[in-house]
């Protein structure tokens, strides 16, 4: 199975720590929303969140105070 690396998603020096935070997020809602639905996932979320990701369907936004401590 392929994935893409972190390094292929993320830019500008952008932290890896915020991106796990943002595809954590992001599977969270992927899971609620399908529950909502009542929809079976042929995928894990986190896979869907970071190809989302990766895909720049989604993109997170870094606050300036985390990268400055």
């Amino acid at each position: 199975m392929l994935r893409p690396a972190v390094c292929q998603i993320l830019k500008n020096n952008e932290s890896t720590y915020s991106l796990v935070i943002a595809v954590a997020k992001r599977a969270r809602e992927i899971t609620d929303d399908a529950f909502e639905d009542k929809v079976i996932l042929d995928e894990k979320p986190v896979k869907t969140a970071v190809d989302e990701f990766a895909n720049n369907e989604y993109r997170f936004i870094e606050d300036p105070e985390i990268r400055n401590h």
